[in-house]
């Protein structure tokens, strides 16, 4: 118990530095960044309000929410129905899609954004825009939720409630979408958090792809904070808190079902 105490407070010891920091000025923060609430002057919350208008919060919440909705819906739908495939209909190009996308696991983004600006920027034409940037998300997102939606179709759907479907008159894809897709709840949960953290903390790929200040998500956003010789730490701590409290919101509503996602997943 004493280590699992310790291993927390240490995880969650920058985010309380962040929270203490948002709260105070910048001199205080500059004299004494680990001091507690209570022995600090000049606490304030203007740093939120700075923040909050300074990087123009709403919308760039509502960039952020687009995009990382729409990947996130996007591919959940594709990468089930992708994986569902590959678990029912084993053939050779069903076994070897499947092992291209688990081998393109290991390839690093950083290896291909260069010739990816290049095509969507210069021949293309079609990078600063939402849509591009949700596509881009999807497709680097599905190697990852196909081999979860796999390992879980294949450990726990029974092959038997879709005969029965198709018994009742049931066409494949009203059996996916009435029988199979409702009992992916578990999964769907876990990639729901784990795809949606990751499009709505990326900072590269928009940064790539996004240059309009009217379209900047918010990761992008709290850049405006930065000055050419000085920061204003305070309020980048408030505007970071910002960023972080909608998703952590979404993490403790689905917490049960990711852990249960991931190990069925997983495991099985």
């Amino acid at each position: 118990m004493a280590v699992l105490i310790l291993v927390f407070l240490a995880f969650m010891f920058p985010f309380i530095m962040v929270l203490i920091n948002s709260l105070k000025v910048k001199r205080d923060i500059i004299k004494d960044p680990f001091s507690w609430l209570f022995t600090v002057k000049g606490l304030s919350f203007d740093n939120f309000v700075s923040a909050f208008v300074q990087m123009d919060f709403l919308n760039a919440f509502k960039n952020s929410l687009l995009v990382t909705g729409g990947a996130t819906i996007l591919v959940t739908i594709l990468a089930s129905m992708t994986a569902y495939y590959i678990v029912r209909h084993r053939n050779k190009i069903s076994t070897l899609t499947f092992s291209l996308m688990v081998a393109s696991m290991i390839i690093p983004f950083q290896a291909i954004m260069i010739p990816l600006v290049s095509i969507y920027g210069g021949w293309l034409n079609i990078l600063n825009h939402r849509i591009t940037l949700i596509v881009l998300h999807t497709g680097f997102s599905m190697s990852m939720s196909v081999f979860m939606f796999h390992g879980f179709i294949r450990g726990s759907i029974p092959i038997a409630l879709e005969e029965a479907a198709c018994l009742d008159g049931c066409s494949s894809t009203q059996t996916f979408f009435r029988v199979v897709f409702p009992l992916l709840k578990p999964i769907i949960s876990t990639l729901v958090i784990l795809n949606a953290l990751a499009f709505w903390n990326d900072y590269l790929l928009p940064s790539l792809v996004l240059s309009d200040k009217k379209l900047l998500t918010l990761p992008l956003s709290t850049y405006s904070f930065y000055g050419t010789y000085s920061a204003d730490y305070g309020t980048i701590m408030a505007g970071l808190l910002l960023c972080v409290i909608p998703i952590l919101v979404l993490y403790v509503i689905l917490q049960k079902q990711i852990i249960k996602g991931v190990i069925s997943g997983a495991v099985k």
